[in-house]
């Protein structure tokens, strides 16, 4: 019975041992093999790998892309007019053994760690290659060649932490806040200028137009004027030839004719009053009354 125990405790404890022998390295892995930490085994290829139980550990790192983003930064292009700068990187890393090194750490710990450092250099490497553009290619649509060159500007200080920088995206290029609204104002501003200098020539217009309606007015009222003298003279010639063709016909009608007429002009509405001598020529009609009666 003694034995049985000792026999399965030995199966046990080979089983036990075998079985931390055994790890499996995963496709989206890349795995060191420690030794009293140092490095004996770098295991890349998925499936399943062997170690010295107690004595060795393995480490994982991750082998998929990985992205980062970077905090949010002020440069200054070449027309010295700033903006907020918001990227972001994808890397891998390619090289765990010397990201070991770098890091000094495993998992989400050297993680964090090189990617405060990758943020220092693509933020150096932004800064310099924004600075060295205006801020118009910056904010156009070409400025994937301003991302190819930050990306390939960061590569070299990335190997150096066992990283490869695969993508390096602009996602947001805006003015700061105060230069955000002075930049508005300057353009409300010239908004109303430009406002301003439609109303004015609107307003040069419609003068031009009312001056020109204003002469074409004095000429038609000046010519119509012109013929209305015309036919008022040719009117009153009419009227005095038939007047003088009457005259000559009976000369003695023309004078009574006239005299009433003046009559009627002298004694109109109100004015019934006139002062005269009674010999004078123009009561001669009456006169003649007087005498008949």
């Amino acid at each position: 019975m003694n034995r049985m125990l000792i026999l399965l405790a030995a199966v046990f404890l080979v089983f036990i041992g075998v079985m931390s022998a055994l790890f499996v390295v995963d496709e989206r892995e890349k795995v060191l093999v420690l030794q009293f930490g140092r490095v004996v085994a770098t295991k890349e290829d998925p499936g399943l790998s062997f170690k010295i139980p107690i004595i060795q550990n393995v480490v994982r790192y991750d082998d998929r892309i990985l992205s980062r983003d970077i905090d949010p930064l002020e440069v200054t292009p070449l027309d010295d007019r700033r903006l907020v700068v918001d990227a972001f990187a994808r890397y891998r890393i390619i090289d765990v053994n010397k990201f070991r090194e770098v890091t000094g750490a495993s998992g989400d710990t050297a993680i964090s760690i090189a990617g405060t450092r990758l943020d220092r250099i693509l933020s150096s490497q932004t800064r310099e290659v924004l600075g060295s553009v205006s801020s118009n290619d910056i904010l156009s649509s070409d400025r994937f060649a301003l991302m190819l060159r930050i990306r390939n500007g960061a590569i070299a200080e990335a190997e150096k932490m066992g990283i490869e920088v695969v993508d390096v995206r602009l996602k947001r290029t805006d003015l700061p806040r105060q230069n955000l609204d002075a930049t508005f104002a300057r353009m409300r501003a010239e908004r109303e200028r430009e406002a301003a200098d439609e109303i004015a020539r609107g307003n040069e217009a419609a003068q031009r137009v009312r001056a020109q309606a204003d002469r074409e007015q004095v000429v038609i009222v000046s010519e119509a004027k012109r013929e209305s003298e015309i036919i008022r003279g040719e009117a009153d010639a009419e009227r005095n030839a038939i007047f003088a063709s009457a005259f000559g016909e009976d000369p003695e009608f023309f004078e009574f004719y006239r005299s009433l007429n003046a009559y009627a002009k002298s004694i109109r509405g109100s004015n019934s009053t006139m002062v005269m001598s009674p010999n004078s020529e123009f009561f001669n009609y009456f006169k003649s009354d007087l005498g008949a009666e």
